[in-house]
C-alpha cells in the first residue's frame, strides 16, 4: 500500500525571542542563551503574580506593505514575516506561491489580543461602537494570520487555519504535510504564530500555572522537569516551514533541510486543560505507526515540557512507557519560553535545526530532574554532539489535543 507523496521541507522562516534566523535560533540553543526577561508595567494588573515574559525584539509592521499591514495585528505581522523568509529560503518564484499549487495550513491560540483590546474598549466603556475600523476585526480573527498569509502571497490554494492552542503551530506543520502527501497540492506553507500580551500571562496565572518565583532571575525560568519548576512562562514568536513533494523540489534544485516522514494527533477526552498520558501515548504511537517506525528508531525526542507540575509529569509518564530511559530529550522553553500556538512550528524548525548541525541542545534550566517523575535521558551539562537521523517533536494543548512529529534526515 502506498503512503502517499513523500514530503521534504524546503523552506524555514522564524520569529523567536532568541533571534530571526534559523542560524540565531541554533546559535542561542548552543550558547544556553535565554530569551527570558522581566516585564515592566505587567505590575500594573492587579492579582498577577507572574513577571517574566519572552518577546521578540526589532519587529516593525512597516516591514510588511501597507496594503496588507492594515489587516495585520502583531500576530499576523510575525507570521507574514515568517513565511516571508521561508518562502525565500525555499526559492520559490512569487508566481508559484501565488498559484493553486500552493496552500497554507497556519494557527494561532487566538487573533491579535491587543487589537482585539483595541475594538472593545470603546465598546465597553463609552458603549459606541462610532469609529471603530472593520479592519480592526480582520486583526483579531480566529484566522487572521493564514487569511493574511494567503493575501499577502496572493496564495491560491486551499487555506485552512489551525485554532488548537498551543498545538496550532504543530497541526498547522502536520496538516501541511498531510496536503502535499495525499496529492491535494505539490506545495503548502505551515506554522503557527501568537504575539505576546499580558491577558495570555494572565489566563495561566488565574489557573497557578505560571511562574512566580524568579521575577529578580527570569534566565533561570522555566524548568521542565527539575524538581524546583514552578510554572510556564508566556512568550512570542512564529515560523513557518516549506513542505514540497519530493520529486517537485528535486525538479527544482531545491535545498532540502530534511523529510517529514510521520504525524500523529489524537484527544486525552479527559481533561479541559491538563495533559494525559494516555493521550500523549496515543499521538506518539499514531506518529510511529505513519513513519513505520518503532520506538528504538528514535533517536533524539524535543519536549513540549512547559515546566508546570502536572504538564510535565504527563510528558514524562508517556515518554518512560513507550521509549524507556533510551532515547535523549531536550526541553527547550527554558530558552524560548512557551510561545503558545508558535511553540510546535518554531520547536520543529528547532529541531530540524540539531538534525542538520548535529546536535542535541541542553534542557535550559533542568539542573535537578525531578526523582518523582519517571526517569528519561535528558540532555544536560552540555550539548550532546553527533548525528541525528530521525528526531521527534511533540506538542500538547487545552482541550486535550495532543501532536507528534517525525523528521528523518534524506537518504
Amino acid at each position: 500500500m502506498s503512503r502517499g507523496n513523500r514530503v521534504v521541507v524546503t523552506g524555514i522562516g522564524l520569529r523567536s525571542p532568541l533571534g530571526h534566523t534559523l542560524a540565531a535560533l541554533r546559535d542561542g540553543l548552543l550558547a544556553g542563551k535565554s530569551g527570558i526577561r522581566n516585564m515592566p508595567g505587567w505590575e500594573k494588573l492587579d492579582g498577577l503574580r507572574t513577571r517574566v515574559g519572552a518577546p521578540c525584539d526589532g519587529i516593525d509592521i512597516n516591514d510588511i506593505p501597507r496594503k496588507y499591514a492594515r489587516t495585520m495585528g502583531r500576530v499576523g505581522v510575525l507570521a507574514a514575516l515568517s513565511v516571508r523568509d521561508a518562502v525565500a529560503d525555499a526559492g520559490l518564484p512569487p508566481e508559484v506561491v501565488a498559484s493553486p499549487d500552493c496552500g497554507v495550513a497556519y494557527g494561532s491560540t487566538v487573533g491579535s489580543t491587543a487589537s482585539q483590546e483595541d475594538f472593545l474598549r470603546p465598546i465597553l466603556n463609552e458603549t459606541s461602537i462610532r469609529g471603530l475600523l472593520a479592519s480592526t476585526y480582520l486583526q483579531f480573527m480566529s484566522h487572521t494570520c493564514a487569511a493574511n498569509i494567503a493575501l499577502m502571497f496572493g496564495c491560491k490554494g486551499p487555506v485552512i487555519a489551525s485554532c488548537t492552542a498551543c498545538t496550532s503551530g504543530s497541526q498547522g506543520v502536520g496538516i501541511a504535510y498531510e496536503q502535499v502527501r495525499f496529492g491535494r497540492v505539490p506545495i503548502c506553507l505551515g506554522g503557527g504564530a501568537e504575539e505576546l500580551h499580558v491577558l495570555h500571562a494572565g489566563i495561566f496565572d488565574i489557573m497557578r500555572a505560571t511562574s512566580a518565583g524568579y521575577s529578580d532571575t527570569p534566565e533561570r525560568t522555566p524548568r521542565p522537569f527539575d524538581r524546583r519548576r514552578d510554572g510556564l512562562v508566556v512568550g512570542e514568536g512564529s515560523a513557518c516551514l516549506v513542505m514540497e513533494e519530493y520529486e517537485h523540489a528535486k525538479r527544482r534544485g531545491a535545498n532540502v533541510y530534511a523529510e517529514i516522514i510521520g504525524y500523529g494527533q489524537g484527544c486525552n477526552g479527559t481533561h479541559p486543560t491538563n495533559s494525559d498520558p494516555e493521550g500523549i501515548c496515543i499521538a506518539v504511537n499514531l506518529a510511529l505507526k505513519d513513519a513505520g517506525l518503532a520506538p528504538s528508531d528514535i533517536q533524539h525526542i524535543n519536549a513540549h515540557a512547559t515546566g508546570t507540575d502536572v504538564g510535565d509529569a504527563a510528558e514524562a509518564e508517556a515518554v518512560h512507557r513507550i521509549f524507556g530511559n533510551r532515547v535523549p530529550v531536550s526541553a527547550l522553553k527554558g530558552y524560548l519560553s512557551h510561545t503558545l500556538g508558535a511553540s510546535g512550528a518554531i520547536e520543529s524548525a528547532a529541531t530540524l535545526a540539531m538534525m542538520r548541525d548535529g546536535f542535541m541542545a541542553v534542557s535550559k534550566n533542568l539542573d535537578e530532574p525531578d526523582p518523582a517523575l519517571p526517569p528519561l535521558d535528558h540532555v544536560l551539562g552540555s550539548p550532546r554532539h553527533g548525528p541525528i537521523r530521525v528526531a521527534m517533536n511533540n506538542n500538547f494543548a487545552f482541550g486535550g489535543i495532543n501532536t507528534s512529529l517525525i523528521f528523518r534526515a534524506l537518504a
